[in-house]
Formats: C-alpha cells, structure tokens, sequence
C-alpha cells in the first residue's frame, strides 16, 4: 500500500509569516490612532519577520506551496495596505482625490508586484527583482513617515507642499514596483560561507549608524536603494549601447 500523503503546514516558517501579517495589522491599527512612529516601526519589524520566514524554511527544508502563498497575503497587508494607509492617515487625507489616488496606485502596484512575482518566480534570474521589491516600497513610505514625525511633523500640520511630496514618492513607489526595472536580491548572498573581516566591519558600522538614527538612515537607505535600480539600468543599457557599436566597429569591412 502506498503511503498517505502527511496533511498540514509547517509550523515554525508560518510562525514567522503570522508575526508580519500581526505587525503588519497593528501598523493599521497604530496609524488609525494616529500613532504614526509606532505605525512605522512596526512595518519595518514585518520587514525583518518576512525576511526570516523564506531563510528559516530554506534552512529547515520547510518550503511549501501554502506557505508561499501565505507569504504573499501577508504582504499584501504589511507592505501593500499598511504603508498606504498609514501615509494617507498621515499626510495625504488633506489633499482628497489626489490623496488617496496616490495611495491606491501604491496598494495596486504592491498587488500587481506580488501576483507577478509568484507567476513568474519559476522563471526569473534568482539575482534580480523585477521592479522594486515590496518590502523595500514600504520602507520607503513608512520611513518617510517616521522621519515626518522625527521632526515634529504630527498629521494635523502637514502643509501642502510636504503632502505633495509624498503623494509623488507613494505614487512613484506603486509605480516602481510594477516597472521592468531590475533591483539586486541579494539572494546569492551565503550566510554560511566566510566573508572578508572588512565586510564585517561595514556590517557593525551600519548597525551603530541605524541606532545612532533610526528614522533617517533606514529611510535614506532604501530610498537609495529604490533611486539606485533606475540609475543601475541605464548604466547597463549604456554599456550594452557601447558593446553593439563596438562589435559593428569591428564587423564593418575594410
């Protein structure tokens, strides 16, 4: 007799994947108190749990199809409706349509991004993301946010050229998700293999820098990190342009 096939999920990658979607609820939460600095950090903490989630069932060969699929809902909600809301609540209400239009385009371009990652996550370069990955999107948003109110900028005084500015990143970053452009994953990156000493000491840089100001240098660098994917292309399609006049160059008769 053949063996029946074990039915249920694997528990410790789907703990860590609840733990976003919480974190990911409790921003929604926080922003409809009006706890914006709360509301963010607790996107940045999904960030960290989603992260987890994929290298925990890699590292226990816990993979599955529902725990792919859970992942993605869970960041739907943490990284495509949180985020949205959250600067909406904040900033963007003021503005009416132009407000919440911007926040939409960010909640469908995270859906958008997310339905065509699992479609296409058997056939892409592991090396690459096609179009800005949504975690980073929502690092993005909820950074801004939390720099926003570092300063002081609480929701009832955010003046009109402030929400301008962040209706166009919120619009720019659900418009970035969806584009071709190709952003590193850093999934080539080993934690077991060895690493040069200098790297581990730009490693204890960064995290004295990130506790020295949260707010700002997580902020600054993921939009960085979305800024350097556009810049990162074209430096490519310039070289690919230098390659093809280069071979025509040496293909023309004499």
């Amino acid at each position: 007799m053949k063996s029946q096939r074990r039915r249920g999920i694997y528990l410790l990658p789907n703990l860590f994947t609840t733990a976003a979607l919480f974190a990911g609820f409790f921003a929604i939460i926080a922003a409809i108190k009006g706890q914006y600095e709360t509301a963010a950090i607790a996107i940045f903490i999904a960030m960290v749990l989603d992260g987890l989630d994929g290298r925990v069932a890699r590292m226990t060969n816990t993979q599955s199809e529902f725990g792919a699929e859970y992942d993605s809902l869970s960041d739907m909600v943490s990284f495509g409706v949180a985020p949205a809301l959250v600067v909406y609540l904040w900033g963007l209400s003021t503005m009416g349509k132009l407000g919440w239009l911007a926040a939409f385009i960010y909640t469908a371009g995270a859906a958008l991004r997310l339905a065509r990652f699992n479609t296409q996550i058997s056939s892409t370069d592991k090396r690459y993301f096609q179009g800005l990955p949504s975690p980073a999107a929502a690092a993005v948003v909820a950074g801004m946010v939390w720099v926003a109110v570092d300063y002081g900028v609480s929701a009832e005084g955010v003046p009109l050229e402030l929400s301008s500015v962040a209706a166009l990143v919120t619009a720019l970053a659900g418009l970035l998700m969806v584009s071709n452009v190709r952003y590193h994953s850093f999934k080539e990156l080993n934690l077991r293999d060895r690493i040069p000493f200098v790297a581990m000491i730009l490693m204890v840089a960064l995290i004295v820098l990130i506790s020295v100001d949260p707010p700002q240098v997580l902020f600054g660098s993921f939009l960085l990190y979305a800024i350097w994917g556009p810049l990162f292309n074209l430096l490519e399609l310039k070289k690919r342009r230098a390659l093809r006049q280069e071979r025509s160059l040496h293909e023309e008769p004499d």
